[in-house]
């Protein structure tokens, strides 16, 4: 996927490449970093992405309209969205006034760390889980928030029809397979991805301030990329 609008940056619904699109934007925001960061497994990565500096009410709105293109674009078919605590909460919340903005009203709903032991109780805030229920969170590493959000889903009797993340790294974590390859495989649903590693190798090539970066990015991609990505 090749970047279009690395200047003037549009607005997702009036670009087809919005992954390139929001690379720009997550790089304007100070979300999309490059330099010498340390991951939580204890890699050294060249380039380091924190969903949590999508952090004014106008960022978050327009990251919703990414996430909103990106599942449309997908095709992926749901009745309802949950945002796993906490940074999904905020997430799914928005995703789904997004999704009402153009034309398409659905619940949503986010679980507690902790059950709440007064009042209606319970781990789950908001509408009943039913029905086919898509995850939206920002990233997938360890795989620990899909693996308990699936489990939440599915103890309602309801059907976890995916997950959507801000970006794909397309790097293996314990296996050959990465998070993403992993959830789609253990629970046989669809990940979407408004952007991953590809389309981020897209946008750097071919301009120079970035050149140094691809190059780090490219040797860590050959030690840490996962074998495969389908």
């Amino acid at each position: 996927m090749k970047s279009v609008a690395k200047r003037g940056l549009p607005q997702p619904a009036a670009v087809i490449d919005y992954a390139s699109a929001f690379i720009a934007f997550s790089i304007e925001c100070g979300v999309l970093r490059f330099g010498s960061f340390v991951t939580k497994s204890g890699r050294m990565t060249p380039y380091f992405f924190n969903a949590g500096l999508f952090d004014t009410g106008a960022r978050l709105a327009r990251l919703a309209e990414f996430y909103a293109a990106a599942i449309r674009g997908a095709g992926v078919t749901f009745d309802m969205v949950f945002g796993p605590a906490y940074k999904g909460i905020a997430l799914a919340a928005a995703t789904a006034m997004e999704l009402a903005r153009t034309g398409r009203d659905v619940p949503y709903a986010y679980n507690r760390k902790e059950a709440k032991d007064h009042g209606e109780g319970g781990t789950v805030v908001g509408a009943p889980l039913a029905g086919r229920v898509l995850i939206i969170d920002d990233v997938l590493t360890a795989g620990t928030a899909v693996r308990e959000s699936v489990s939440i889903i599915r103890a309602a009797g309801a059907i976890a029809a995916g997950v959507a993340v801000c970006l794909d790294r397309m790097e293996r974590g314990t296996s050959e397979r990465s998070a993403v390859q992993e959830a789609r495989e253990n629970y046989r649903m669809p990940v979407v991805a408004i952007a991953t590693l590809d389309d981020l190798v897209d946008y750097l090539q071919g301009v120079p301030q970035y050149e140094q970066h691809l190059q780090s990015i490219t040797t860590y991609r050959q030690q840490y990329g996962a074998s495969s990505h389908v």
